[in-house]
């Protein structure tokens, strides 16, 4: 039996949640188009005959400009420690990033392996090899693995190549375990994400969703949902809210429906929109959101 924890890191935008989700075989991170849509250390717990694999999911390695992208920048930065593999995911159709955004993976002294994701948009696949020769010279990786996080291409061989070089040891978490995230925390993400759907610029990037209340009622049977999501202005609450609520609802709506299908049980999602000022720059609602901010 093979046990251990696994990062996955690497820029923003590479598709590390979607990797995450596709080889866990369930959605526990949540994904857009936009780069920077995971804020916090999300996990991913793949049990198997043979072995646990805690996978890491992280925000893009990335310069922090404010004190939610200092938070996010050193949560990055911190996927490596105190994990057995380190995998770096990549777009393969972009450029290799600047030096310092890879000095963490540098910086490792145990296995890494790269995923060279997003292969399915290479065409022709002839482009490939030099892509995968160029990686070769980065960073000294034990495996670099084409995948497609979007399509299941080699994700079967990434996790071999995983589950390699795993020590031997006793699962972290009882079987059936998928995330050690609370389900207020998983609740709050698919708010999040159905905001990241439907609104544009500046918008989704400035909201917080804190649930207030998540309890399991009967008659009707049903899990009852009260959260509020939080904006930096005034203008930005309008545009969430829409004309006559229609915005709101429409993220409630496809929340709702993402949560049923999580839960399966019927499910009553209260959603209200408020304002804290400038809270991406306030470290106290910062930790009040659940965005621990430690040296």
């Amino acid at each position: 039996m093979r046990a251990g924890f696994v990062s996955l890191i690497g820029p923003p935008n590479a598709g590390k949640s979607t990797l995450l989700n596709r080889l866990v075989g369930q959605k526990l991170a949540i994904v857009s188009p936009r780069p920077q849509t995971t804020r916090n250390r999300i996990t991913g717990i793949l049990g198997r005959p043979d072995a646990q694999i805690v996978f890491v999911d992280t925000p893009g390695l990335h310069e922090g400009r404010s004190r939610l992208g200092e938070f996010m920048a050193r949560t990055a930065a911190r996927a490596v420690e105190d994990v057995d593999v380190v995998c770096l995911v990549v777009d393969a159709t972009a450029a290799v990033p600047a030096p310092a955004v890879l000095a963490p993976v540098r910086a490792f002294a145990g296995p890494r392996i790269c995923a060279l994701n997003k292969v399915d948009l290479l065409a022709p696949r002839s482009r490939l090899l030099p892509v995968i020769e160029r990686w070769r010279h980065v960073v000294p990786f034990d495996e670099i693995v084409p995948v497609s996080a979007a399509d299941g291409t080699n994700c079967d061989r990434l996790l071999e190549c995983v589950v390699a070089r795993l020590p031997e040891h006793a699962p972290f978490f009882p079987p059936g375990t998928t995330t050690d995230q609370p389900e207020t925390f998983w609740v709050a993400e698919v708010i999040r994400e159905q905001i990241f759907h439907f609104t544009h610029q500046e918008v989704p990037y400035a909201t917080a969703v804190r649930v207030e209340e998540l309890v399991e009622r009967q008659d009707p049977e049903r899990l009852y949902v009260r959260a509020t999501v939080f904006v930096e202005q005034a203008s930005q609450r309008g545009i969430l809210i829409g004309r006559g609520g229609s915005m709101l609802k429409r993220i409630g709506s496809e929340a709702r429906r993402e949560l049923e299908a999580f839960f399966g049980i019927k499910v009553f999602l209260d959603l209200r929109v408020d304002v804290r000022r400038n809270w991406r720059k306030d470290e106290r609602a910062l930790r009040e959101f659940g965005f621990l901010l430690t040296s």
